[in-house]
């Protein structure tokens, strides 16, 4: 289980509840969330047999400009975006049926599906197949985000010389644009290598944050494009560089293998993009200790309150992200929390410490939020009205994954 990545188990129960529908002032929070979560089902099961039925008559018409003309004109929508959605319900009825047949059950909608459709697109048929038969039962309780990333990762496993060759070509577009908006604004937008823009990222963060205070009335979003614009500017003299935290086996980085190492915050990156962060002086690699076994970082204890050095380190090695379900923001920009509160008896040690975002963080603290957690770092998050969500920190490899071909 990837990190980011949970399991959520249904505690509401099945029931029809197409009775109530009407009645929603006499639901309670529990039967609303399963009047909430049926018509999502309903709805993803729909789609599921528009875009069947899309790549039927697509095939019967043989015409693909007609096809997209036609089907814009009957769902009001763009040729493009008809283009786009005949070109997903392919996918999924040849290269990808066991995503559809998730569609079908009402495991995931159009918009999930979509970001594996997209994730393979540079596959093979027989690797996005590979995918498609892996993912089928890891679907179930990701959002869209954690799904992408859960593909990625398996693309990059399957096919890691196409992922580092369209690597290499993304870092050769490298671009910035300027776009002018509305009421005074314009987006200035920067296509970069990954571990320059999460070192921009950081810094920009990180002296925001500093500014912050009761005499403060800038938002820290505020505060952190006002401090860009200064250092873009030459306003602001230069702060110390921002950390890049790099994950990466030590076969990958001795050059045994060309499995993708992985950059926290973002996913997998080619071996050989591990290998370059490693050896540029720039660098921050940090040498992260496994369990022989299960691959996951190693336990160590301490008792103080305030977690030494060598323990928040390693804490933020083992999470890499916001242990929160969904979050992905980068550990080492995150707070370090005890599960089992200092004060109710908690201890200062790694099974009991986790890395939560400043806004996951404030939450665990509001009524009827529970965090647990167990010996090998997995934490159980419990919301107001019982839905458990279960996370588990991801070993740098996936044992279960057939070697790459």
């Amino acid at each position: 289980m990837s990190t980011g990545e949970f399991v959520v188990e249904d505690v509401l129960g099945v029931e029809d509840t197409a009775p109530v529908v009407g009645a929603m002032e006499s639901l309670s929070p529990r039967e609303l969330l399963r009047v909430i979560r049926d018509a999502g089902i309903a709805r993803a099961r729909a789609e599921a047999t528009q875009l069947r039925t899309m790549a039927r008559f697509a095939e019967l018409s043989g015409d693909a400009r007609g096809v997209d003309a036609e089907l814009a004109l009957l769902l009001s929508t763009t040729e493009h975006q008809a283009q786009r959605q005949v070109a997903m319900a392919s996918a999924l009825t040849t290269r990808l049926p066991r995503t559809l047949s998730a569609m079908e059950a009402g495991v995931i909608d159009a918009y999930k599906a979509s970001k594996i459709v997209d994730a393979t697109n540079p596959l093979s048929d027989c690797q996005a197949h590979e995918v498609d038969s892996m993912m089928a039962g890891r679907l179930a309780g990701k959002n869209p985000t954690g799904i992408r990333r859960a593909v990625v990762r398996l693309v990059a496993l399957i096919d890691p010389d196409g992922h580092a060759a369209r690597a290499a070509k993304r870092r050769a577009e490298r671009n910035v644009q300027l776009v002018h908006q509305d009421d005074g604004i314009a987006t200035l937008a920067a296509d970069l290598p990954v571990e320059v823009a999460s070192a921009i990222y950081s810094r920009v963060d990180r002296i925001a944050r500093t500014l912050r205070g009761k005499d403060e009335a800038r938002t820290l979003e505020q505060l952190r494009a006002d401090v860009l614009a200064e250092l873009c500017l030459g306003l602001r003299d230069a702060e110390p560089r921002a950390e890049v935290f790099v994950h990466v086996a030590a076969t990958t980085l001795a050059g045994v293998d060309d499995d993708p190492a992985e950059l926290a915050g973002h996913g997998p990156v080619p071996a050989w993009l591990a290998r370059h962060l490693a050896a540029h002086p720039d660098s921050v690699l940090r040498k992260v200790v496994t369990d022989p076994v299960n691959g996951t970082v190693r336990d160590v204890g301490r008792t103080r309150y305030r977690p030494p050095a060598a323990l928040d380190e390693l804490v933020r090695v083992r999470d890499r992200e916001c242990r929160a379900p969904g979050c992905h923001r980068p550990a080492h920009q995150a707070d370090l929390d005890h599960v089992e509160e200092w004060s109710a008896g908690g201890a200062t040690a790694a099974r009991n410490l986790t890395a939560l975002c400043r806004k996951h963080h404030r939450l665990k603290d509001q009524p009827g939020w529970r965090y647990d957690a167990d010996a090998v770092g997995t934490l159980t998050v419990t919301t107001p009205t019982g839905i458990r969500c279960i996370t588990r920190p991801e070993p740098l490899r996936e044992a279960s994954l057939p070697a790459p071909f």
